[in-house]
């Protein structure tokens, strides 16, 4: 293999190169001890100054672009922790609201609980039948814990409704406001008794009410205590509407629930007596 040449440097080249050296030293042998510059030493001067002003701007640019770059990749990274942080707050925040708000419930469910004879027993909703021929929901008890059919469930608010079905573990509601629902009810201020009967939906209509009762939209209605199912007292509505008609003996009363059934999470179902010895 054959070794490459060396081009030999011309005379031009060196005479350039002699040229701007010589320059060069003239330039500095004619500054030295001189308070005042010559022509050549300013044109020198020129050259230098426009050569450094170009290579700060540049180099200024450069500095600028990448600090600018920098810095953007920091406030990114800084922006994506905040972030992060304000979410974990926001999340931390509703839990605990959440759990402020449960344990208020709670609390309530437990007042109720005890203003109620013994026994009861609290339970949770598991489930919401979505059959249109019965308004039913699922607690998370059954027959181990003393549960049997047509015990009443109660809440916060009010009535709830009756047991309808029972397994080991768990139980069917049927809610108040089911058609095939009843529950013995009296007028609060007058002492009226009646039968409030479930309507299917939001609302519940009281029977058996004569036309000479006076009875006022408002009134409050609470369990009377007869038939033997739910204690007395317990609220189970409102009457929102009353209208007398020629016929018939009774007036059409109209009742709003006290509970509302869509917002039901924890019950408390009046065990009777005798289940705890079965």
């Amino acid at each position: 293999m054959k070794k490459r040449r060396t081009r030999p440097s011309t005379p031009k080249t060196y005479f350039l190169y002699g040229l701007v050296i010589t320059v060069f030293l003239m330039i500095i042998v004619t500054t030295v001890g001189r308070s005042h510059f010559n022509v050549p030493q300013k044109f020198g001067m020129d050259v230098v100054g426009k050569g450094q002003y170009v290579a700060t701007r540049i180099l200024s640019g450069i500095s600028n672009v990448w600090n600018s770059y920098i810095a953007l990749i920091y406030v990114r990274r800084e922006n994506k922790v905040l972030r992060e942080e304000l979410d974990r707050a926001i999340s931390t925040n509703q839990e605990y609201r959440e759990a402020m708000a449960e344990n208020m419930r709670l609390r309530k469910l437990l007042q109720v609980k005890e203003s109620l004879k013994p026994p009861t027993l609290t339970a949770q909703i598991i489930g919401r039948d979505p059959s249109l021929w019965f308004r039913t929901l699922t607690i998370d008890r059954g027959t181990q814990d003393g549960i049997k059919k047509s015990m009443p469930v109660v809440t916060v608010e009010g009535v709830v409704g009756q047991i309808l079905e029972t397994s080991r573990t768990t139980s069917k509601v049927l809610l108040a406001h089911d058609h095939n629902s009843a529950v013995n009810a009296l007028i609060q201020k007058n002492r009226v008794q009646g039968i409030v009967k479930g309507e299917g939906s939001q609302s519940y209509k009281m029977h058996y009410i004569l036309k000479n009762a006076a009875i006022e939209e408002g009134d409050l209605i609470v369990t009377s205590g007869m038939g033997g199912s739910f204690p007395k007292g317990i609220p189970v509505g409102a009457v929102s509407s009353v209208t007398k008609t020629k016929r018939g003996m009774f007036q059409n009363i109209t009742v709003t629930p006290a509970v509302n059934f869509s917002q039901l999470e924890y019950l408390i179902v009046i065990l009777q007596q005798d289940s705890l010895t079965d």
